[in-house]
């Protein structure tokens, strides 16, 4: 089967199953699409008694892509470009400290917290992994999901001081959850022989700080080639070849690409650089192509994730240890955000509810689900993925669902929020 073949079946697939929500269920893209394609799987599944080839043709289609390459090697880019794109750099300048603290202190505590409790809780249930092991899964499961985030908190109505700062730690947690996740992983597949705290740092730090340096260079060089014509299609190709090259040089320099992303989608669309770089006509189909662009590459997303339960082992054991860690993963986040909101809530005049509401709207994605595909059989693989996967799916449909009502009954309870 062709790639062509393989690319035509999934926007076959992505358009029917979003027609379907649109028309029938009308929730929120992520949730639906993820829902129906869940419901399909086990509905092939079911059908696969009479005659299996449509589940051998789906289990193929899913053989056949490598998911955590193409998420995070090709698709993550552009998705995090799309979305710095939108993001309002201005109000995002106003609460830079606290995105910066949910970023990275917030995603280390919750590494830790999250893998510590994953290591003692294991054992309850009959099953064994080493300390390390769960580190690797506390590294993936902590970044919150931006492609996720974004859309669902739009429609439920989170007030913008506290959506900014959600969507901002989304953004920017995404790059140094897979800087701390590729750090412990070098150390587990080297069996930590030969550890070095400092060279651990200086990793993290080319990482992270190359990322951002990357990031910040591709928009600058974009804006002055964008400054000095008005065509708006050259323009649109510019945005297109700055994170296309941004991809390819992030993983030749060995920094992080979700990151430069970031970086340079901020700098592309902050209003000053969108003021000096583009014409009226130009903005808007700038906006235009990456709104749609990401809406495309976030339906064929969700479909392929509810399709990967197709390799799961679902094992009993495994399941109820994935079960038992949704309210173990919740509360480490709450635990994480708790410092940093004490610090910055008077300051920054935090709204009634931050804390929670950034707990229970701080979903998990399809981020953490190809982190834990590409673990080895040594690291545990099968039982992590499982685990990622129920904490995932709980995250994106019960708490993407509620996220609406607990603002609402926030609001209600202080009308200030």
């Amino acid at each position: 089967m062709s790639f062509f073949l393989i690319a035509t079946i999934l926007i076959v697939l992505s358009a029917l199953f979003g027609y379907f929500n649109a028309r029938v269920l009308r929730l929120p893209s992520t949730i639906g699409l993820t829902v129906i394609t869940i419901v399909f799987t086990l509905g092939v599944f079911a059908l696969s008694a009479l005659d299996p080839r449509l589940l051998n043709a789906e289990r193929y289609i899913i053989s056949s892509i490598d998911f955590k390459s193409l998420l995070l090697d090709t698709m993550l880019g552009f998705l995090l470009f799309a979305g710095a794109l939108h993001t309002d750099l201005e109000k995002l300048k106003t609460q830079r400290w606290p995105v910066l603290a949910f970023a990275t202190f917030g995603v280390l505590v919750s590494t830790f917290l999250v893998g510590a409790a994953t290591y003692f809780l294991l054992p309850l249930v009959g099953l064994q992994a080493s300390f390390l092991h769960c580190l690797l899964f506390g590294a993936l499961i902590s970044p919150t999901d931006p492609i996720a985030v974004l859309g669902i908190l739009k429609k439920a109505g989170v007030p913008k001081k506290l959506e900014i700062k959600i969507v901002g730690e989304s953004l920017f947690n995404d790059g140094v959850g897979v800087v701390i996740f590729l750090t412990l992983y070098s150390l587990a597949s080297g069996g930590g022989g030969d550890f070095s705290l400092g060279d651990t740092a200086l990793l993290f730090i080319h990482e992270v700080f190359g990322g951002l340096l990357l990031g910040l260079v591709l928009g600058w060089v974009s804006l002055f080639m964008m400054r000095r014509i008005d065509d708006y299609a050259i323009e649109v190709i510019i945005t297109l070849a700055a994170v296309m090259s941004g991809i390819v040089l992030a993983q030749y320099l060995h920094v992080s690409g979700p990151l430069a992303m970031v970086a340079a989608g901020l700098m592309l669309g902050g209003p000053k650089a969108r003021s000096l770089a583009m014409s009226e006509t130009t903005e808007e189909y700038v906006d235009r192509f990456w709104e749609l662009l990401d809406v495309l590459l976030n339906t064929v997303l969700f479909v392929l994730i509810g399709m990967e339960i197709l390799v799961l082992d679902l094992d009993t054991l495994y399941i109820i240890a994935g079960v038992l860690m949704i309210p173990v993963a919740l509360l480490c986040r709450h635990l994480s955000l708790f410092l940093p909101v004490r610090l910055f809530e008077r300051r920054l005049d935090f709204v009634p509810g931050t804390h929670l509401v950034m707990t229970w709207g701080g979903l998990r994605g399809a981020i953490s689900i190809a982190l834990a595909l590409g673990l080895t059989a040594d690291m545990q693989r099968d039982l992590f993925l499982v685990i990622t996967y129920i904490v995932v799916i709980f995250s994106i449909v019960v708490q993407g669902l509620t996220v609406e009502k607990l603002v609402a009954r926030l609001r209600d309870k202080n009308q200030t929020l």
